[in-house]
């Protein structure tokens, strides 16, 4: 996971979206090779480049994109089985044509990317697009509604259906966001994912890497304690609630965690080690 770690070190990092994301996907499969699903993204840039036109403006260039990607592809969102975390795992998107909007997205903007389409990710809240500026023409992309384009106003009515809120106070939402913001997002997903489902052996992989994205997160510490407490791993489990209460000394939730490394310390010494 060499390029995923270096892409989580470093905001400005030029490490490549679309391999730290296969390489993300090696905690869902752990045997991942990412070259031939590589390869298949190239096949799609080849194919598509072959189509444009010296004289195509922005949005022909688009329209091109858009029926090589969602009409013959036919990429979609998954409805149906959302929160299965192969949804967030570029490998399974590729194969499946489906996924959730921000894997599908990584998808879109990898093909994007060789391309040399100016394309970038958009965190909104409970909604990843994609956003398009070129030669003065600018769109958002909704991935996972098969590539239904958004004006600014559309986005913002997008967010207040996922949130509740009135966010066009807040037009920072739209901004680009960084590829490693991008993988951060793809990482707290999964965490969601495999804690809802008891799958603690993989959500303490995501919180390692959470760590070193964030090694002074206080939550992602106390959730890696709680899933070390689950794996058998006191002595990890009560150095983690340590280092939760040292980066956060006036936690609401205090007293609770010193009553859980206190009974981690005398099961310790009960038996001997950690």
């Amino acid at each position: 996971m060499e390029t995923l770690r270096e892409l989580l070190k470093r905001d400005d990092s030029d490490a490549p979206l679309d391999l730290a994301a296969l390489e993300l996907s090696r905690i869902e499969f752990p045997n991942l090779d990412p070259r031939p699903f590589m390869d298949i993204l190239d096949s799609y840039a080849a194919e598509i480049g072959g189509r444009l036109r010296m004289n195509y403006d922005a949005v022909e260039r688009l329209q091109v994109l858009h029926e090589f990607f969602f009409r013959e592809q036919e990429f979609a969102g998954n409805e149906i089985d959302y929160y299965n975390p192969r949804n967030s795992c570029i490998n399974e998107v590729i194969a499946s044509r489906q996924g959730i909007p921000i894997s599908l997205a990584v998808v879109y903007l990898s093909v994007a990317k060789r391309l040399e389409m100016p394309m970038a990710g958009v965190g909104l809240p409970g909604h990843f697009i994609v956003r398009y500026d070129e030669d003065g023409f600018q769109t958002f992309v909704d991935v996972y509604n098969c590539g239904q384009l958004l004006d600014r106003d559309e986005c913002f009515a997008l967010a207040r259906r996922m949130t509740g809120m009135d966010l066009a106070v807040s037009p920072g939402i739209l901004n680009a966001v960084s590829n490693r913001q991008i993988i951060v997002r793809m990482l707290n997903n999964l965490r969601s994912i495999y804690l809802r489902g008891k799958s603690y052996v993989k959500a303490g992989q995501v919180l390692d890497l959470l760590l070193e994205a964030a090694p002074a997160d206080a939550d992602s510490y106390v959730l890696r304690g709680a899933v070390n407490v689950e794996l058998r791993k006191y002595g990890a489990a009560k150095s983690d609630f340590e280092r939760y209460l040292a980066l956060m000394p006036a936690a609401r939730d205090r007293q609770r965690v010193e009553d859980q490394i206190a009974a981690l310390d005398r099961y310790l010494m009960r038996v001997g080690g950690a």
